[in-house]
């Protein structure tokens, strides 16, 4: 089977096998930045920058490389002949730290993503970062100071953010030619035609970093450990949002930070989802048993009401009542919500009974499975 396509495009690219995603990305845009045909004037530069690329194109896709890598050990139809990483991209992680001795005070995780080193020439606002404090009455109540460490992408010091210590403008990308595409034929691999894909050296963006800086590899931020402290006022409610500004994510390539914002949860004031269902089911039966204890050909709207209001106690039930006064209000809203949409129903079911009187009695049943439906999905 290797003699359907004797390229190796390992040794083409000079990466191991079981190269990574992020080791194979390097090593083609050292190897096209030295054959591009406007850079390299050799006779067989231009040959061999298809070459490279075609590599690239293959073992960049996990799908193609796979296919390959199967097709070389002589099993068109297995998996890949060694076990390699998958390409490096965005990543998540949970960051859990103890800032200023006090233990991680707002009780929760910080969520980070680690990205590839490039240097395209990306400027980009940098996000915020939202962390929550969970408070109980009383602290929230008096107010307090909480200190948080985390981790953030900071300006770069070395190139202040530019991304390039010595030049603060970028050029068009030499791999693409500033289209942010590329095109390469893998016609021999398989029966694959023409790719079209995005350039790994500006990352589609048609422009790069000159001469990009060791520190940050042209990105103009750096991932780093930093520590903020958050003063939350007194009399702070459930929701409310204290903003630190600056002190987010620095944005890539010299672009304007974001903030820091801390957002209080305070358990009692806080309706929980399936109190919130449990409320609006309430609500939506309060005016059909109204309509029942005053007219006798709603009897059957009544009864129907309820056992919507016992299923919908049970649901309130089961996280508990608070007697706040904001939760209480909370509360209140969502029984109204539930209410208004119940009156809406009303008045159509009063113009389908003119037209046959079942529709009228039907439509509360479809109502209440499409209420429901939406709740627990």
């Amino acid at each position: 089977m290797a003699a359907m396509n004797e390229k190796d495009y390992y040794a083409i690219l000079g990466v191991e096998k079981d190269a990574t995603g992020e080791q194979i990305r390097k090593a083609f845009q050292q190897k096209a930045r030295k054959l591009h045909p406007d850079v390299n004037k050799e006779p067989d530069a231009e040959e061999r920058f298809k070459e490279v690329s075609e590599a690239y194109a293959v073992l960049s896709d996990d799908a193609k490389r796979q296919r390959y890598d199967a097709m070389r050990s002589g099993s068109p139809f297995g998996g890949a002949a060694g076990g390699y990483a998958s390409p490096a991209g965005t990543a998540g992680g949970s960051y859990t730290g103890d800032p200023f001795d006090w233990g991680f005070p707002f009780g929760g995780s910080y969520t980070s993503r680690r990205t590839t080193r490039s240097r395209s020439y990306n400027p980009k606002a940098g996000a915020d970062i939202v962390f929550e404090v969970t408070l109980d009455d009383e602290t929230a109540a008096a107010g307090t100071r909480r200190g948080v460490s985390f981790q953030r992408y900071a300006t770069c010091d070395a190139c202040h953010g530019h991304g390039s210590v010595e030049h603060t403008h970028a050029v068009t990308c030499p791999t693409c030619g500033g289209s942010g595409r590329m095109t390469v034929d893998l016609a021999s691999l398989f029966g694959f035609g023409v790719v079209e894909m995005t350039c790994p050296e500006c990352e589609g963006t048609g422009r790069v970093v000159e001469d990009p800086c060791t520190s940050c590899g042209g990105s103009g931020r750096v991932l780093t450990a930093s520590e903020v402290v958050v003063d939350i006022p007194a009399n702070t409610h459930d929701g409310d949002t204290i903003r630190v500004e600056g002190m987010g994510n620095a944005g890539t390539n010299g672009e304007s930070s974001g903030d820091f914002v801390c957002r209080v949860l305070l358990p009692s004031e806080r309706v929980t989802a399936r109190q919130a269902t449990g409320l609006g089911i309430i609500g939506f039966s309060l005016p059909f048993i109204v309509l029942g204890l005053v007219s006798e050909s709603w009897r059957f709207n009544m009864v129907m009401g309820c056992l919507m209001v016992a299923f919908g106690a049970a649901q309130l039930l089961a996280d508990g009542v608070s007697g706040n006064a904001r939760w209480l209000r909370n509360a209140a809203k969502a029984v109204g919500s539930g209410a208004v949409r119940a009156v809406v129903l009303v008045l159509l079911m009063l113009a389908l009974v003119s037209i046959g009187p079942w529709l009228g009695l039907l439509l509360p049943l479809f109502l209440l499975l499409s209420l429901f439906g939406r709740r627990l999905q």
